[in-house]
């Protein structure tokens, strides 16, 4: 008896005991499970890191990952196979990895959205169909071929020729929706014509192709005809079932619960879950593999509210990270490139890449220009109906083990399915790039005809210095950028450009009638007449603000939901909401919108919705945090990284060279007496009860500082100073600051004190402080735009074209002196942050980088210095808002700043302006 105890407690040391890890033990198969998973996560994970460069899915890098742990390659190592992979041990692997399958499919059914199939039916049903009916018949002829040529081999069940024409057909008429999806947000074409074509075709071609897989599956299954059509039978009354009975059941306990609204409980994320596992347990006991449960499941689940993006993201992430790599995988391990060893056998690789190619291509294409595109937008569609991806390797995995398929033609179409996915985005980037996507906008729009020549191009022949020309030219449509973290900011600035409504005292319709201003039997509607007569106004300023959201799009599953339902966010996004409120409130002709994208795409985005809008300007708010995305991680707000952030320094970068029309960038400090300073922090500390209440403004004046140095950026600035100082409670100090060696500097303009910001850099190195070769190296390919008596000119005739309103709010002045850096910086000081308790003042500044100024560096050297911020506030920092806003920022002046960009038609009209001038000089001459 002692011996029997010994001999079965023998091992329980484990190594220690001389255990081998990769032995398996079918009574503890989870050592070598784990070293099976971590292998093929991480070769996985390896290969995806360079076919992302190329913009390849990872279910790319997860089969030739297979491929490569499996025979095709490491199989060749003697005794690895048996010592990583034997046999005995995959029935536990591909239980955990169909497992992941079920609840993939899930989330499939979850991402497929029947609100755009409805909405979109005729492209859908179009492309869907012949997208689908034609690679089914090339399918259906190849298929008599690799019946007859493959039946004999290994693995195969006695089945009739039309259920594995069948099979072929969907195998070759599949489309897969998820990296579809994922192919479109990538190539920012989700949101266009194409992409709501391809995304409708694909949701009906998902669909469909399931349910003729199902049939399938039910077919090879059954022992005869009449039992395959008890399972279809029993298979549409459960999907009724589903749809008729569950369904309701389940939103009225997801409303109960609040799930809707508020997003899925714990209580409701564990019912879906059992709902997933109890549906694919009923389809697999029918004859029907357990997959198809777990898809209706997700079919069923309510988008409202966005609870099957919140779901998604609750669940993903466990399922894409460890499950899925490990069923296709699996994928990979049965594939044997070294099967495919005659010729005939490549002749039907060929044929079948022909088939799935040119079938899908040739039909999503027909039905396109059916729908009304244009030749290259429908070739477009037809290649990427034509990608197969994870939903094929899905499919050919269940002709494998419903022995369909044996393994020579499962790795036939492996090969078809890695290629057609690889090909997918290479060959959509050269037929639809987004410069031809711009070109065709514009064509559809009327703007140009197809060669690309303007149908009515603006007349620039003639421009004149006179003083119409230099009238004020009001900014009428402005595009924001909308950030939490900005909005106090952006709402007042916002609020300068509206038109105040004068109120009037209301009258009761009684008292109106009483006192004669209406008759005692007109109609209600003459009362409503009056009333309004009564409170009118003075006419509202023609200023239309569009404030645009960013979210970071992701890789994650519900990030490309996200962007698929981004109407419905952007219905429920809080910001969005609280802009359109503000500007209805404001008397502000405002819009709003919701653009996901990856952050390094941001400036492309904003840029873009900046033209579709045909903007004047844009406004972009510089971050209080040093992030691009907004984070609700209150650890992730840290004030010292404003400055010093690289990707936001390159983000405003990007908008600069890139933006379509004059730009801003607002670097705020307390605009609208709020000044937030970043006190966002992670505390633990219990709360109280006390409340600080923020008072009212009592001032809402603002005062505004320019100092007018010359050039493009400049002029924009200063028309625009000029159109804020319309606003009664605004008044302006202009000063033209003209650089002179032989001025005399007033010593009672000092520099300030050194005082230390929070927001500011601190220990920068020596290489962040400014040289003159950099302004030597930047100029050398710049030339100046404007001459010195140009920009008196400007300055003098739209100081002489004030009407007498607004010259009592503001002042012109213009100042020579040696010092000119140090003349604005102290001359700002006595300008602005003089009322503390008004509602924000604004310094005003040309980023002028597009001219020479050598000077202004050379000076900014030795005010950085006096200031004791040597380094500034950055290389990058300086390099985005020029030299004089650095130093402005540095010398921590109480006031926001605003740095201007001249571009589109206003740069334009400025150029050929000056142009102008100087040829009238050379003529008179």
């Amino acid at each position: 008896m002692a011996s029997g105890n010994a001999t079965s407690v023998k091992g329980q040391a484990g190594v220690l005991e001389g255990l081998i890890p990769t032995h398996y033990n079918a009574a503890d198969p989870i050592v070598l499970f784990i070293i099976q998973t971590t292998i093929i996560i991480v070769a996985s994970r390896l290969l995806h890191w360079p076919l992302s460069m190329v913009r390849q899915p990872k279910v790319i890098a997860e089969v030739i990952g297979g491929i490569i742990l499996g025979p095709t390659v490491m199989g060749h190592i003697p005794g690895y196979m048996d010592a990583i992979f034997p046999i005995a041990s995959m029935p536990v692997l591909n239980m955990a990895a169909n497992l992941g399958l079920v609840l993939f499919l899930f989330l499939v059914g979850l991402e497929v959205d029947m609100r755009i199939l409805f909405n979109n039916w005729r492209a859908a049903a179009s492309v869907g169909f012949l997208g689908m009916a034609i690679p089914f018949g090339l399918g259906a002829g190849i298929a008599y071929g690799l019946y007859h040529q493959f039946r004999h081999d290994s693995g195969i069940l006695e089945i009739g020729f039309g259920v594995y024409l069948l099979f072929i057909g969907v195998a070759m008429a599949i489309t897969a929706f998820p990296v579809l999806a994922r192919i479109l947000t990538e190539l920012k074409l989700l949101q266009t014509s194409v992409g709501t074509i391809v995304l409708s075709a694909g949701v009906a071609n998902d669909v469909v192709g399931w349910i003729l897989l199902a049939l399938t599956v039910a077919l090879v299954k059954a022992g005869t005809g009449i039992t395959a059509l008890y399972v279809l039978l029993i298979c549409v009354a459960y999907v009724l079932f589903l749809i008729y009975l569950v369904r309701p059941a389940f939103l009225w306990l997801l409303h109960k619960d609040g799930s809707i609204e508020n997003g899925p409980s714990q209580s409701m994320v564990g019912l879906t879950l059992l709902m997933v596992l109890a549906s694919a347990f009923f389809t697999n006991i029918i004859g029907v593999h357990a997959i198809f449960g777990g898809f209706l499941i997700g079919l069923i689940c309510p988008h409202e509210g966005g609870f099957a993006v919140k779901l998604t993201e609750k669940v993903e992430d466990l399922v894409t990270v460890l499950f899925l790599p490990l069923y296709f995988a699996l994928s990979g391990l049965r594939t044997n490139i070294g099967l495919l060893d005659s010729g005939i056998v490549w002749a039907y690789v060929f044929a079948v890449l022909f088939v799935a190619f040119f079938g899908k291509i040739i039909g999503g294409t027909l039905a396109a220009r059916w729908c009304g595109l244009v030749w290259r937008e429908s070739f477009t569609i037809g290649v990427l109906m034509s990608c197969k991806g994870l939903v094929e390797l899905i499919v050919l995995n269940i002709g494998l083990q419903a022995g369909i398929l044996s393994t020579r033609v499962f790795t036939i179409f492996v090969v078809m399915a890695l290629v057609t996915t690889f090909a997918t985005t290479p060959l959509v980037s050269f037929l639809y790039p987004p410069e031809y996507q711009r070109k065709l906008e514009a064509w559809k729009r009327g703007e140009i005809d197809w060669d690309g020549n303007p149908l009515n191009p603006d007349d620039r022949s003639s421009y004149s210095m006179d003083r119409e020309k230099f009238q004020t030219t009001n900014i009428s449509k402005i595009t924001v950028l909308l950030r939490l973290e900005n909005l106090p900011s952006i709402f007042s600035f916002v609020d300068l450009l509206g038109a105040k409504t004068i109120p009037t005292p209301k009258i009761h319709k009684m008292k109106a009638i009483q006192s004669g201003r209406i008759l005692e039997g007109e109609s209600g509607s003459g009362f409503v007449k009056a009333m309004q007569e009564s409170a009118k106004g003075p006419p509202a300023k023609r200023v239309e603000v569009h404030g645009e959201r960013l979210v970071e799009l992701s890789q994650r599953t519900s990030a490309v939901m996200q962007v698929s339902e981004v109407n419905d966010l952007q219905d429920r996004d809080p910001v969005v909401n609280v802009f359109q409120t503000f500007g209805f409130f404001h008397n502000i002709a405002v819009s709003a919108g919701l653009s996901i994208a990856p952050e390094d795409s941001f400036a492309e985005v904003i840029t873009n919705k900046a033209s579709t809008q045909s903007s004047d300007l844009l406004l972009i708010p510089w971050t209080e945090s040093g992030t691009v995305t907004e984070s609700e991680d209150p650890t992730m707000y840290n004030s010292e990284n404003r400055f010093m952030s690289h990707q936001h320094n390159q983000f405003i970068s990007n908008v600069l060279s890139s933006s379509p029309c004059s730009t801003v960038i607002m670097v705020n400090r307390g605009f609208g007496n709020l000044d937030r300073g970043l006190t966002r922090t992670a505390s633990f500390r219990k709360t109280t009860d006390i409340v600080n209440v923020i008072n009212p403004i009592s001032d809402p004046s603002h005062h505004i500082f320019f100092p007018f140095f010359g050039g493009s950026d400049d002029r924009v600035a200063l028309r625009f100073v000029l159109q804020l100082a319309t606003n009664i409670n605004v008044t302006a100090t202009i000063v033209q600051v003209i650089y002179s060696t032989e001025a005399t500097a007033d010593p009672e303009l000092q520099l300030p004190a050194v005082v230390a910001r929070r927001d500011l850099p601190r220990n920068l190195s020596q290489s962040h402080v400014p040289t003159l070769n950099t302004v030597a190296s930047a100029s050398a390919s710049t030339t100046s735009l404007v001459a010195t008596d140009a920009d008196s000119t400007f300055f003098q005739t739209l100081e002489d074209s004030l009407s007498r309103e607004i010259q009592n709010r503001v002042v012109f002045e213009t100042v020579k002196t040696p010092q000119p850096l140090q003349y604005t910086v102290s001359k700002a000081k006595l300008e602005v942050g003089l009322s503390p308790k008004n509602a924000g003042d604004l310094v005003v500044l040309g980023r002028g980088l597009r001219d020479i100024r050598p000077h202004i560096r050379s000076e900014l050297v030795r005010v950085l210095s006096t200031m004791g911020a040597p380094s500034g506030a950055g290389t990058e920092t300086r390099r985005c808002l020029g030299d004089i806003a650095e130093a402005m920022i540095v010398s921590n002046v109480k006031a926001s700043v605003l740095v201007f960009q001249a571009g589109g038609k206003v740069l334009e009209k400025e150029r050929a302006a000056c142009l102008h001038q100087e040829s009238n000089k050379r003529r008179s001459k």
